[in-house]
């Protein structure tokens, strides 16, 4: 079925694989289940799970040289790899998170805890690449990372307190800021920068946003809000 996202379960030892699996099933979750090292590097080649669970001790390969192998390569760098071991020492669980595990769980373990971990980890990446996409915004598009501003597809020059004061707009959608809030929070509240200093830089940010200028609003009295919907604008 389209969207249900594929745990990939190494681990050599049938009983808990298939418990592993059963409960990664039951919560949503599809489960690709081997025993060995080279049969999961194999299928790490043909397809990208969205995540590992990995034993450290296998048949054919240590566990650390398959996470190994698995960091090293750009295309499975990313997907979260949980280690499941009974080995409980420190200097074992270092190594294993030094090498770029995510998570580290010893045998014996509660099935229900590492489903938690497992929809902790795929959450938090996520939200990870829904931060990194660029904003759309009805005609406006923004894209912090890249310190990238479009209106109708045309790029922007804005500056890097424009910038913050519209990311700090765009995030409080639909909320009134005080010019008190935006200066704590876009400028970090510099002695330097008054009230005044923000009204000047809405002003200037405005004037560059064009056919977007009407999601930012100006709420006398208080402050500034940034409509909750682009179809809130009122037309001519």
């Amino acid at each position: 079925m389209p969207g249900i996202k594929t745990i990939l379960v190494v681990e050599d030892e049938p009983a808990i694989a298939n418990l592993v699996a059963l409960h990664v099933r039951q919560h949503g979750y599809e489960a690709v289940v081997c025993n060995d090292g080279t049969r999961a590097l194999e299928l790490l080649r043909k397809a990208l799970p969205a995540l590992i669970v990995l034993d450290l001790m296998l048949p054919d390969m240590d566990g650390i040289d398959i996470l190994k192998k698995i960091r090293s390569h750009d295309d499975s760098t990313h997907v979260p790899v949980i280690l499941l071991t009974a080995r409980a020492e420190e200097a074992d669980r270092v190594l294993g998170l030094e090498m770029g595990a995510d998570d580290y769980v010893v045998k014996p373990f509660s099935p229900r805890e590492l489903v938690l971990r497992i929809n902790k980890l795929l959450d938090k990446r996520s939200s990870q690449e829904s931060a990194s996409m660029p904003t759309v915004f009805g005609c406006l598009e923004v894209d912090e990372e890249r310190f990238r501003v479009a209106v109708d597809g045309k790029q922007i020059d804005v500056s890097a307190t424009e910038m913050r004061l519209l990311c700090e707009l765009m995030r409080c959608r639909g909320r009134v800021l005080s010019r008190s809030q935006l200066l704590q929070n876009a400028w970090g509240y510099l002695p330097s920068v008054t009230d005044r200093t923000v009204d000047t830089h809405v002003k200037r940010l405005r004037q560059k946003l064009g056919n977007a200028a009407d999601y930012l609003q100006t709420v006398r009295g208080v402050g500034y809000r940034w409509l909750q919907n682009p179809e809130e604008v009122e037309g001519p």
